[in-house]
């Protein structure tokens, strides 16, 4: 079940939750946050100012997306980060980080790759059901903007025991819910997760109120609530999947602070990867640096699962269509006990087989089933290949989620 609220009454309850909350949970002071690093123009000065709300602020609201960020990983040495890899790259030498940008030569090859992409994706679609695709390119080669080689800090040994199940994209067997992710069981896929591009389902949509901002997902449409009027945070024993957030407003920016959180989610794309602690810190930055973009940084602070913070920075553009589609999913429904039900008839089979002198091995969690995804067809060669998921060690790629995207 979701982690539910509990509001305490009284004055003496508020004073209360508000010490609590304004105690370091470590004792020591965080360190301070890395400035907004604009990735949309390649590092370039930004001049523009946002149009204003009636009552003042930067106006952020609309429908955005992460949708042309596809192709670009999260870290170097990540994985795909989307379909189709990260076109344009700089090539370096080994053990050497590539720059945050490609150049200008680069740069255009990659939009005429997209155009093309998006193109065909538009003309030669043969089902009514179409990946999310990319439109437009950015010059960045990775999401990390700190550390400043790309790379995402070491899981500490005890916090690389804490990945995120993946139930029928696993090895199984199935015994309970807990052996699925939070977002196969509908519940959610975190901060992280419901922001980062995947497949399908990558919009925002932003909605303001004098004192507040409201950020609202399209996968699992979670909403979560920026209070910008100064309130404290809740107390330190309300635990949330989406923590508590608190925001200011820093001239052009939406500095938004979350604590609260449980160890349950991850961050990583679908919300998969390994746990983090309850007491991680996130530190989010919105700010609008064009009409038709919103640069998105966020700081992920936890030395208790990381050796370091790190920061992801990237563009938001509008989502195509400017609507929300209804997400079908919530933690009712049959798919898990169905899961869990073949799980058992497996069970079942296997005994059945051993009474009778056979042995076999058991049948994995997608034996017989039709699981990958339709084969990438490339342009030039006409050649095919297989998106298959990639072996579950400990890679960038399973710390972040990327090798266990959704097919």
């Amino acid at each position: 079940m979701r982690t539910r609220i509990m509001w305490a009454t009284g004055l003496g309850a508020v004073v209360f939750l508000a010490a609590v909350a304004n105690h370091p949970v470590s004792g020591q002071e965080r360190p301070q946050t890395p400035a907004l690093v604009i990735t949309a123009f390649g590092g370039k000065p930004v001049t523009y100012k946002a149009p204003r709300t009636p009552w003042g602020d930067p106006d952020l609201q609309g429908v955005w997306s992460s949708d042309d960020l596809e192709g670009v990983p999260m870290a170097v040495g990540g994985g795909r980060g989307g379909r189709g890899g990260a076109p344009g790259a700089a090539a370096t030498a080994p053990g050497q980080a590539p720059p945050l940008y490609i150049d200008d030569q680069a740069m255009a090859a990659r939009q005429k790759q997209i155009t093309q992409t998006s193109t065909d994706r538009d003309d030669l679609a043969v089902s009514t059901f179409r990946w999310d695709y990319a439109r437009r390119a950015f010059p960045q080669t990775r999401l990390i903007v700190d550390p400043p080689d790309g790379r995402l800090p070491a899981v500490k040994p005890e916090a690389q025991k804490r990945l995120m199940p993946r139930g029928t994209f696993g090895t199984g067997p199935l015994d309970t819910p807990e052996d699925f992710s939070l977002y196969e069981r509908c519940i959610t896929r975190g901060i992280a997760g419901s922001v980062l591009r995947v497949i399908y389902g990558n919009g925002n949509r932003i909605v303001q109120a004098p004192g507040v901002v409201a950020f609202g997902f399209e996968m699992l449409p979670d909403t979560r609530i920026f209070y910008t009027d100064g309130r404290p945070h809740i107390g330190q024993k309300i635990r949330n999947y989406l923590g508590d957030s608190r925001a200011r407003w820093e001239g052009e920016e939406l500095v938004v602070e979350t604590t609260n959180l449980t160890n349950l989610t991850a961050v990583g794309v679908n919300g998969n990867g390994v746990r983090h602690s309850e007491n991680m810190k996130i530190t989010e930055r919105f700010r609008r640096v064009a009409d038709d973009v919103i640069q998105y940084q966020a700081t992920f602070d936890d030395l208790e699962t990381y050796e370091r913070p790190f920061t992801v920075s990237f563009p938001l553009t509008p989502l195509v269509g400017g609507v929300l589609l209804p997400y079908e999913c919530h933690s009712g429904n049959t798919a898990l006990s169905l899961a869990l039900a073949a799980e058992r008839a497996e069970d079942k089979a296997m005994a059945e087989a051993e009474a009778q002198g056979i042995k076999r091995q058991r049948r994995g969690v997608q034996e017989g089933a039709d699981a990958a995804a339709p084969p990438l067809i490339d342009r030039a060669t006409g050649r095919g290949g297989s998106q298959g998921a990639a072996p579950r060690a400990l890679t960038v790629g399973a710390a972040t989620g990327e090798d266990t995207q959704e097919k």
